[in-house]
C-alpha cells in the first residue's frame, strides 16, 4: 500500500513521525488523530511529506516507548538522505 492508498480509518506515520488515525483524505492533504497523544487535526501532504503506512505493531512500539520510536525513526529517516 503505498500512501496515496490511504483511507479513513487506516493509519499512517506522518511528517512527525506521529502514527495517526486518517480521518480524511483531501487531494493531496491527509489528516487525523495521533495515536499518541490524541492531537488533532494532524494533517501533511502526501505528495511533501515523508507519509507511509504503519502496522498495528508499529503503533504499538511507538506506544511503549515513544521516545525511542521517534528517535529511531528520525535517525532511519535522516540516514535515507
Amino acid at each position: 500500500m503505498t500512501p496515496a492508498d490511504i483511507r479513513p480509518g487506516e493509519i499512517y506515520e506522518d511528517c512527525s513521525f506521529h502514527p495517526v488515525l486518517c480521518t480524511y483524505v483531501d487531494d493531496d492533504e491527509i489528516g487525523g488523530i495521533s495515536l499518541i497523544d490524541a492531537s488533532a487535526p494532524r494533517a501533511c501532504s502526501l505528495s511533501g511529506c515523508a507519509v507511509r503506512t504503519l502496522t498495528i505493531e508499529d503503533v504499538i512500539a511507538a506506544r511503549n516507548d515513544w521516545p525511542a520510536y521517534s528517535a529511531r525513526r528520525k535517525a532511519e529517516f535522516d540516514s535515507a538522505d
